[in-house]
């Protein structure tokens, strides 16, 4: 009876850990997605749409969810000295095909306003760097994503 409640409670901790590390990584990913549109010291509403539609899509959120999330990620940007706290999580807890479409992500969101800064370039490289995708999949991130916004 007590292996089975210390089971049961065991259980309980990991998947409210588990929970944790999800919203984290959630808030980081929102975050990275912020600081891009914000690159260029011009945030477009098209990329606001962007980060929301990929957050949605990504975590499955409702729009109080969403919206919760957006403004959390928001002032964690607004108080941010580094991107070293986002893809610390994110290259901890991330497999290389969730790099992969993290990054995409990121291009699709400096793709949105039809324009491709070179700060928003540079922020999306250096993120790359910082969660160790290969410079390939980073080149195959861009393309895609130029692909899908009709931008040649």
């Amino acid at each position: 009876m007590l292996s089975k409640l210390k089971q049961f409670f065991s259980g309980q901790l990991s998947n409210a850990q588990k929970h944790d590390i999800e919203q984290t990584l959630q808030l980081a990913a929102a975050a990275l997605m912020i600081e891009i549109s914000r690159a260029d010291y011009q945030q477009q509403p098209e990329e606001q749409e962007a980060i929301e539609a990929a957050l949605g899509r990504k975590f499955q959120l409702d729009s109080g969810q969403l919206a919760e999330l957006v403004q959390l990620a928001e002032q964690q940007a607004n108080h941010a000295t580094s991107l070293y706290p986002f893809t610390r999580l994110i290259n901890e807890h991330y497999p290389p095909e969730q790099k992969f479409n993290l990054v995409k992500t990121l291009w699709e969101i400096a793709f949105a306003d039809g324009e491709l800064s070179k700060y928003e370039d540079y922020l999306i490289r250096k993120v790359a760097e910082l969660i160790y995708l290969p410079h390939s999949e980073f080149i195959r991130a861009k393309l895609l994503a130029r692909e899908e916004a009709g931008n040649t």
